[in-house]
């Protein structure tokens, strides 16, 4: 039966990469009201082909946004579920100047297919819906119970998912989830996530009076909200990096003996990926502990003043500085952010008057590298890709996963099949064909090494 599947999978390349296109070519771009047709048409082709697929019950979900997609196949009695997860939506293409081709419109040029979404997330998500085919076409039946979960919303912050999931949590009952979302290190070396940093997303504003004033006359007597803002933004690292919010690394877990040793094996090429002059941060951890298994402080943007052409001498009202933490398992963001408020009021000068915004908070995800879910995902990279995967701990967030373990009480497998330099979020984005094939080979192992 795997083999039959892994066969048909071979012979219909063509074909799936044929649907790959089309899917590309639609617009789906969630945060743009006047793509909300498209995202619908999406929506639309995506139960299409899971109905041709060989999948039941398929049905768009409305939400309070742009719906998601559902279909299962139920009839592998005595065997675990799988549950499907991916997104069709993607993100805008600006700048479209810097595009050499035209963004949905797919090219094929050196193996990559280049198409906005094409890595995020339609080629690695129509992966598995091509696996589920192969096998369906090719023998009639699936070794595990199957059912997919694919949204519209995950570029705009899956902002409608969690209530569709507290909703359904009977229909999306599963014994693990499989994602496919994420990078791997090279076409020949899979990377396993069994981690994921949590998030604070802040805003820190400060005022000093009510409307600008001119800096000649009212300079050296009223605080300069800016200056302000910079004095209590110095005050949030020492000179190592160390983040310096009281409490603030209380709750970290720390990084086991094995999760050191699996850290060592991972590559670093953090100076050569970024361009970056020399690295900085916590001495005393490594790269690797300090992306995935360290708490950060960010900022990511002030506002504030005149910032147009020429100059306009004034001392500007208020300012403002977008900022997140990044969090690790036993980190409580609530807390987390309280104990930023207390610090930020203790240290501000009392000439002006500080606010501090909460807007999304994420708990970090840790997920059991001996589940059976993962050692399924372990056997089905070496099976496809000819490597056993590295382990890390992500420094990004992916909040499905969290989601998943809370409301539903599944591991998740994280099944990367991107690579590094995929462009994804960027112009010119791409996806590397001998992966999405045998990313559709590695889901045909992934049912069956679970079956098993």
């Amino acid at each position: 039966m795997r083999t039959d599947a892994l066969n048909y999978a071979k012979t219909h390349r063509d074909d799936y990469l044929n649907d790959l296109k089309a899917l590309l070519s639609i617009p789906s771009i969630s945060t743009q009201s006047e793509h909300a047709d498209d995202v619908k048409a999406a929506a639309q082709w995506v139960a299409e082909r899971l109905t041709a697929a060989g999948m039941e019950n398929v049905q768009i979900m409305p939400t309070g946004g742009h719906p998601a997609v559902y279909g299962d196949w139920l009839h592998a009695d005595n065997a675990p579920t799988v549950l499907i997860y991916g997104h069709y939506d993607v993100q805008p293409v600006d700048p479209i100047n810097l595009w050499k081709t035209p963004p949905f419109e797919p090219d094929i040029r050196d193996d990559y297919i280049y198409a906005r979404g094409a890595t995020d997330d339609k080629g690695q998500m129509f992966a598995h819906v091509a696996a589920v085919d192969a096998m369906l076409k090719s023998g009639g039946k699936l070794p595990v119970n199957v059912k997919f979960l694919l949204e519209g919303e995950e570029e705009v912050g899956s902002k409608n998912l969690e209530r569709l999931i507290t909703s359904h949590t009977d229909l999306l009952a599963a014994d693990c989830a499989l994602i496919s979302d994420s990078h791997i290190l090279s076409p020949t070396q899979p990377l396993a996530a069994y981690g994921l940093r949590g998030l604070a997303i802040l805003e820190l504003a400060v005022r000093s009076a009510d409307h600008d004033l001119h800096s000649g006359q009212y300079g050296g007597v009223v605080h300069n909200p800016l200056t302000a803002l910079v004095e209590i933004l110095s005050k949030m690292h020492n000179e190592n990096g160390t983040v310096q919010i009281p409490g603030f690394y209380d709750d970290v877990l720390p990084v086991s003996a094995e999760e050191h040793a699996l850290m060592e094996k991972l590559p670093d090429h953090i100076l050569e990926e970024t361009g970056a002059k020399k690295l900085w941060g916590e001495k005393e951890f490594s790269v690797h502990e300090r992306t995935g298994a360290r708490p950060t402080f960010e900022i990511h943007g002030i506002v504030g003043g005149y910032t147009g052409e020429g100059s306009k001498t004034v001392i500007p009202a208020h300012a403002f500085a977008k900022l997140s933490m990044r969090l690790v398992p036993n980190q409580d963001p609530e807390k987390v952010i309280r104990q930023f408020t207390d610090y930020v009021n203790s240290i501000a000068p009392d000439t002006v008057d500080v606010e501090v915004r909460a807007f999304d908070r994420v708990p970090a995800v840790l997920v059991d590298r001996h589940d059976p879910a993962i050692e399924a995902m372990s056997a089905a990279y070496e099976a496809s890709f000819g490597n056993t995967p590295l382990f890390a701990r992500e420094g990004g967030s992916i909040p499905v996963v969290l989601m998943f373990q809370q409301h539903l009480g599944i591991p998740v497998a994280l099944m990367g099949l991107g690579l590094p330099d995929d462009a994804l979020h960027a112009p010119n984005e791409r996806f590397y064909l001998p992966n999405f094939y045998r990313g559709i080979e590695a889901s045909i192992h992934f049912m069956h090494e679970y079956a098993e």
